[in-house]
């Protein structure tokens, strides 16, 4: 918010959410689906609660965290206020597992079958049930986390037998600032999601992918979650795009 009123921040958070879902909706649109389908999810890492309760009385229901210390404290903070929900969508450790469990609606970045296990052990015992999605490498980046496509068959198999954990998808990220390797990335996904559906017969209805600067190539192409921070919270982003 910075020196910015909380009304005028409130102001521009509800006028960039009816830009962001006017663009949602066209880019749906533009692939035959409905803007329904797709979830905003407001990454709120650069934010704080205030700003989270200020996004919420403006539309936003779905927040995502990068950090496990940061998402519990949100959430502890969020409680009880209905209709919010937070997801993990960073890179999760072991040893921050019990700090997701019970806070976290979805956990984005399964991408190992040992974290799924350490997950799925944790979770047991504390006798709860964690949706997750597969994080999933498709482009190939040494940069970037994720398993490779070729392993997630066996991790969404072996999932399966896991207690505590249900598998509802795939998560990716994609290369920054190139939009046709952005549409591969996200064409791939979708692609190993029709593969794994057969080969499991797991539904796998959401495909989490696409960010501020990539979002509408990854709605046409079945993204159903795309994750917005910068342009949703920030006033001063700009988008060369546009």
């Amino acid at each position: 918010m910075g020196a910015t009123s909380p009304e005028a921040y409130a102001e521009f958070l509800g006028e960039r959410r009816a830009e962001l879902m006017a663009r949602i909706a066209d880019a749906a649109s533009r692939a035959g689906r409905s803007a329904q389908d797709v979830t905003l999810l407001a990454v709120s890492k650069t934010v704080d609660v205030p700003e989270m309760l200020l996004a919420a009385k403006q539309g936003y229901a779905a927040f995502g965290e990068n950090r496990p210390q940061d998402l519990q404290r949100k959430a502890e903070a969020l409680r009880g206020v209905p209709g919010i929900r937070i997801d993990m969508i960073g890179n999760l450790q072991r040893n921050k597992i019990n700090k997701v469990l019970g806070n976290a609606e979805l956990v984005h970045s399964i991408s190992s079958l040992h974290l799924a296990e350490a997950v799925s052990n944790r979770a047991q015992a504390r006798g709860i049930e964690v949706r997750c999605l597969l994080e999933v490498n498709v482009s190939g980046e040494e940069s970037k986390s994720g398993m490779a496509p070729s392993d997630a068959a066996r991790a969404a198999e072996r999932m399966m037998e896991l207690p505590s954990v249900s598998v509802e998808g795939l998560m990716t990220m994609a290369p920054a600032g190139n939009l046709s390797a952005a549409r591969a990335c996200f064409s791939g996904l979708r692609e190993l999601r029709d593969e794994l559906r057969v080969s499991t017969g797991l539904e796998l209805p959401t495909l989490s992918c696409g960010m501020s600067g990539d979002f509408e190539v990854a709605i046409e192409e079945g993204s159903t979650l795309v994750r917005l921070g910068r342009i949703v919270f920030d006033p001063s982003y700009v988008d060369v795009r546009r």
